[in-house]
């Protein structure tokens, strides 16, 4: 084999010279590298301190780390089934090697030693974080078991991790099995010209006559959401609820009942009552008690509006079609139509305002006049993928600050969905400081041969999100790598994301942007008042939905699942409350709710209203002292955005705030409390 290019010295993922081949190795020779270190910590004669032990064990396993991040970032953006094959070797490697850490015993007792001492060390506020951020990550991951019970841990780590590739494995398949073929156009009316222009293409791609529509959402939702044909909207939406639900194939329905179980199987083995309560111990709402009272307290203040808002959508509808009973595949269809004649907003006539580079350059500027960034592509980057773009961020003094990577468009081997990720942490050791290699992935609207890529506004409002992401990242300044960036509690780490949104509303921020690609004209001041009174259009509902898919992951994660079997059953337990519409027996949400059961918010979803407050509530001083007020930004990044996860959360914010959060600038932000 030719020299390995990830055991190789490099500063950005060597992309192009990397062959699947390659991770293999390259995982188990850092492992075994890493191994190395933890041994050169554990046999140090000198006796336990804060900097050969805490300190030398964070800054371990740094390449083991990169190789890693490169993998499956690669299998979320661009895999293939050897890739997809690979992570399920590669995974329960990295689940046995993380669990050697936690239950070596001879590394807890130097920690334990070091936490023991932790009144007499003068750390300052982020090594005290540290310290117990090490301490608690042994105790909490069994170190204090007795070996047969460490041997159980292990094997459900192992199983845990399996499981979770799998499941998103099976979503993933189903996702990209499932396409719509369309014949006739007539039957397509009320589809924008766009859609239809990109479901022509497809076809043609794949030498059809026609229109091909799929489940990736750029599709997805134009359909939903505009074509008057109810029995094509009907099969299109079932294709979706029913992913890995009542298949042959891809059925994720005993996967879920196995990861709950085995989820709370870990959770008392370690001393804890459920999974949840393992989970928010290290989160600001501390418990679920408190989260599910968080979330049935915004349920309380939404609902009234909610239904509300339910009665006047099929009354509407009932009037405009005369149909019986509104149903799920009808939600998007008759909201559009009713925004349109309540706002005259018509999402459509705004995308041809939204050109996704003008966009992209748009939250650069917006970036710069907050945080003083400059952004400059670059070509010498290795990419993954030739739709990846790269930039060299720097600071007003010219200063390097990160590299940042974005790649826009669905393809094959592309998961669903947008996020931010990162391939290089930034930290500081010694003289030297390592600055973040960033980068966000999302899944929008190709150009077409006659169109650059055009965005809903919705879409604009996920660029800006998943970029509020990546400011956390790139502008990240602590000293430990583990304590950097997005590194903080999961009901914390949505608030510089969700924050962004805000500027999406407000008329300085979209005059920078939001222009027509054929004239140029800037989006007119009558649409920007549009859409800030379309901004709380349907809210209590759209509440509702957000807090139900909470109220889920914790009914899946804050009980004893035991008894549970049936996935349909526990959905209707949840749904009952928070869902106006009939249900639909062939669908399931918790098939292909990946957030939960492949990424890392089990028992945290509420986190997203959670961090809603945090977001209404601190952009409230943005609007009484101006949205690109410097001092306001620079409070902003100095507290929140360049702290990571080096304090707790709440005193981080109250540093930038003056007081704790109140949940009903949310509400009132909402339109649901006046």
């Amino acid at each position: 084999m030719t020299q390995n290019p990830l055991l190789q010295p490099f500063d950005t993922a060597p992309f192009t010279s990397i062959k699947t081949e390659h991770f293999l190795p390259a995982v188990k020779q850092e492992i075994t590298n890493t191994r190395q270190e933890i041994d050169a910590i554990v046999n140090n004669p000198d006796e336990p301190g804060f900097e050969n032990t805490i300190e030398a064990l964070d800054y371990s396993g740094k390449q083991l780390d990169r190789v890693t991040s490169i993998f499956f970032n690669l299998n979320s953006a661009e895999t293939n089934p050897e890739i997809q094959k690979l992570a399920q070797e590669i995974s329960p490697l990295l689940t046995e090697f993380s669990n050697d850490i936690a239950l070596n015993q001879a590394l807890f007792e130097r920690v334990k030693k070091v936490f023991g001492q932790r009144e007499n060390l003068n750390l300052n506020a982020e090594q005290k974080t540290l310290l117990e951020r090490k301490y608690k990550s042994f105790a909490r991951n069994g170190a204090n078991l007795p070996e047969d019970k460490k041997l159980l841990l292990r094997k459900l780590d192992t199983e845990l991790s399996r499981l979770s590739l799998q499941f998103g494995e099976n979503v993933l398949a189903e996702t990209q099995a499932y396409q719509l073929h369309v014949a006739d156009v007539a039957k397509l009316e009320g589809l924008p010209e766009s859609a239809l222009e990109a479901a022509q293409q497809l076809a043609e791609k794949q030498n059809q006559k026609g229109y091909i529509f799929t489940l990736d959402f750029p599709s997805y939702q134009p359909f939903m959401t505009y074509v008057e044909d109810r029995a094509l909207r009907k099969e299109l939406f079932l294709a979706y609820a029913t992913r890995a639900y009542q298949k042959e194939q891809n059925d994720n329905r005993e996967i879920v009942l196995q990861i709950v179980k085995k989820r709370h199987e870990r959770a008392k083995l370690l001393g804890y009552k459920t999974h949840a309560h393992y989970v928010l111990e290290e989160r600001m709402a501390q418990s679920p008690e408190k989260a599910k009272d968080f979330l049935e307290g915004l349920l309380k203040k939404s609902i009234r509006k909610a239904k509300e808002e339910f009665n006047e959508l099929e009354t509407f509808a009932k009037g405009l079609d005369n149909i019986d009973r509104l149903e799920k595949w009808d939600s998007a269809f008759y909201t559009e139509k009713l925004k349109q004649k309540l706002y005259d907003f018509d999402d459509e006539a705004l995308k041809p305002y939204f050109v996704l580079d003008h966009v992209l350059e748009g939250v650069f500027t917006v970036a710069h006049k907050l945080y003083q960034l400059h952004f400059e592509e670059v070509f010498d980057i290795d990419k993954y993928h030739e739709e990846v773009k790269t930039y060299r961020v720097t600071d007003s003094k010219g200063n390097f600050i990160a590299i940042f990577y974005v790649d826009f468009h669905p393809r094959p081997g592309k998961r669903n969905g947008a996020w931010m990720t990162s391939y290089k942490p930034q930290y500081h050791q010694g003289d030297t400081h390592e600055r973040p290699h960033i980068s966000i992935v999302c899944n929008f609207s190709r150009p077409t041969k006659t169109k650059p890529s055009l965005l809903t506004f919705n879409e604009v409002t996920t660029l800006f999100h998943e970029f509020g992401h990546a400011l956390h990242g790139m502008l990240a300044n602590t000293t430990y790598p583990s304590l950097s960036g997005t590194h903080v509690y999961w009901d914390f780490v949505e608030l510089p994301s969700q924050i962004l949104e805000n500027w999406c509303y407000e008329q300085e921020a979209l005059e920078l942007f939001a222009k027509h690609y054929q004239t140029g004209e800037i989006l007119p001041v009558s649409y920007i008042e549009k859409i800030k009174k379309a901004a709380t259009f349907m809210q209590g509902l759209q509440t509702l939905r957000q807090l139900s898919f909470g109220l889920l992951d914790l009914k899946w994660h804050a009980e004893d699942p035991a008894h549970f079997s049936d996935i349909k059953t526990i959905e209707k337990t949840v749904f009952s409350e928070t869902d106006f519409y009939p249900e639909v027996p062939e669908s399931c949400m918790s098939t292909a709710f990946s957030h939960i059961f492949q990424g890392g918010y089990s028992a945290g979803y509420y986190s997203y209203k959670w961090a809603e407050v945090l977001d209404a509530d601190a952009f409230e001083l943005f609007k009484e002292k101006g949205v690109f007020d410097v001092e306001t930004a620079k409070s902003f990044q100095v507290n929140i955005l360049s702290k990571g996860g080096s304090e707790h959360p709440m005193v981080l914010y109250k540093k930038f705030r003056g007081a704790e959060p109140n949940p009903d600038a949310l509400l009132k932000r909402s339109g649901i409390l006046c």
